[in-house]
């Protein structure tokens, strides 16, 4: 438990010097965007995700099978925005290779504006999902989502992927002291866990209540936050901005 507290300590505190500097907690809280926008998109736009493609591969197949209350149209508007998204992410990642703060910055400054335009759109109908609503939200996030998976990947900060924890789970039960492993970094690996949880519990209770456009506008605050907080870091010539070997 102490090593636990302490790995969580130094991932929302990191020590000077550390080689992933403020990228880590700036991670988890991509981690809590992620879970806002799954919440909207699989209880408000039709039972699709944006950000868990896993997810939205299956859905895909239950609903060509014919399962009742999944849209095959909407998984695949999903998947194409989402690998659209994470294009962009990689030609962003090529062209700012040398510098991880910028391209951090610069990935969450394009993403605030598309989940601002997706605010915006949501705003506009006082929280109505038409089925233009529907697929123009689609487009937004998952555009948005594919770009910081992208990101992220490149970046290189082991556990926080920001969309994905199946690898993170099973590397905390498989690398734990009971299965004879090492257990490295469990602290991150379950504050990356506990992001995801809070950020999609704080949506879910949101978009149930009615607040679909208080829950975009809560990932946009996120987002903003992000963004002007790598950019005010990457003035410095800090390690942790040169790429992860």
């Amino acid at each position: 438990m102490r090593r636990l507290l302490t790995d969580a300590a130094r991932t929302l505190v990191p020590p000077k010097g550390d080689r992933h500097g403020p990228l880590p907690p700036l991670m988890l809280t991509l981690t809590v965007v992620t879970g806002l926008v799954d919440a909207v998109s699989y209880l408000a736009l039709g039972h699709v995700f944006v950000a868990n493609m896993t997810g939205n591969i299956v859905f895909l197949g239950f609903a060509l099978a014919g399962a009742e209350g999944l849209s095959a149209l909407a998984s695949v508007v999903s998947l194409a925005a989402f690998l659209s998204g994470a294009l962009a992410g990689g030609r962003l990642a090529v062209r700012f290779a040398a510098h991880r703060g910028h391209l951090l910055s610069i990935a969450t400054a394009v993403q605030t504006i598309l989940v601002a335009a997706a605010v915006i759109t949501a705003a506009t109908m006082h929280g109505k999902v038409t089925v233009e609503v529907q697929y123009a939200l689609i487009v937004l996030l998952g555009l948005g989502m594919g770009l910081q998976n992208a990101v992220a990947r490149r970046l290189g900060v082991p556990d926080l992927t920001t969309t994905v924890l199946t690898l993170t789970l099973t590397g905390l039960a498989a690398d734990s002291t009971l299965a004879g492993g090492a257990a490295p970094r469990p602290g991150r690996r379950m504050l990356s866990v506990l992001a995801m949880f809070f950020g999609a519990l704080v949506g879910a209770l949101l978009v149930l209540h009615g607040q679909l456009s208080l829950t975009l506008g809560l990932a946009l605050l996120l987002l903003m936050a992000a963004s002007v907080t790598t950019y005010r870091l990457s003035a410095a010539d800090a390690a942790w901005i040169r790429p992860h070997p």
